[in-house]
């Protein structure tokens, strides 16, 4: 079965999805599954530097206050799935095009949800800027990849318009908010659901829709 997830690596509920498919994989253990990242960014206007996660917060939820409530909820649902989400550790909001980079770079060796655990990791629960450079090369010898290969592709261009290319497709689609799973190209789910909530596509790819419903 292939599954398509359009993410972003600073969507807290797309670490939350993340969690749930797995789960509702580990009960479906007969499925063979092959995965493919997406990127969505989520702040596409953001400058490639970033920007102080103070300031982020002002201008989207009026403040720590409000971001605050917001997060509650996350903080509450990521615990339900073993993420100790430490917003309070987050001091910069990243500009995220290099990351989808490193991820889509990552894919070619068979290592992007490796990749795309460690930069959810890496900026929700130890609070790392996964706009950096070298914090993203950092990351991909975590992850299997050789560091320094990883570095010299991100101080190149490669992959940039391709990124933006998938990014605008996935808007044409209708797909506005992530995460989004798309299963063989056929079916979507949207948002982090519930691990049964899969349960009816996953009988719909492997049985067809006759079979599924009888």
């Amino acid at each position: 079965m292939r599954i398509d997830i359009v993410a972003d690596v600073i969507c807290p509920w797309c670490f939350i999805g993340k969690r749930r498919l797995e789960a509702a994989l580990a009960q479906r253990p007969a499925i063979a599954t092959e995965i493919t990242w997406r990127p969505f960014q989520l702040n596409p206007d953001m400058p490639a530097e970033g920007m102080p996660r103070e300031a982020y917060l002002a201008a989207k939820f009026g403040g720590q206050a409000h971001a605050k409530r917001i997060n509650q909820a996350v903080v509450d649902a990521g615990a339900t799935v073993g993420i100790p989400f430490a917003f309070e550790k987050i001091e910069r909001t990243p500009n995220t095009l290099a990351a989808h980079r490193l991820i889509r770079f990552a894919q070619r060796t068979g290592h992007a949800t490796e990749m795309v655990d460690r930069l959810f990791a890496a900026y929700f629960i130890e609070g790392r800027d996964i706009g950096d450079r070298d914090t993203l090369a950092a990351i991909a010898g975590d992850s299997g990849l050789d560091a320094v290969v990883a570095r010299d592709f991100l101080a190149g261009t490669s992959e940039r318009a391709e990124i933006s290319a998938d990014d605008a497709g996935a808007r044409r689609l209708g797909i506005n908010a992530v995460p989004c799973f798309i299963f063989d190209g056929q079916y979507a789910i949207s948002g982090a659901q519930e691990p049964p909530f899969f349960f009816p596509v996953f009988d719909l790819v492997q049985n067809g829709p006759n079979r599924a419903a009888g």
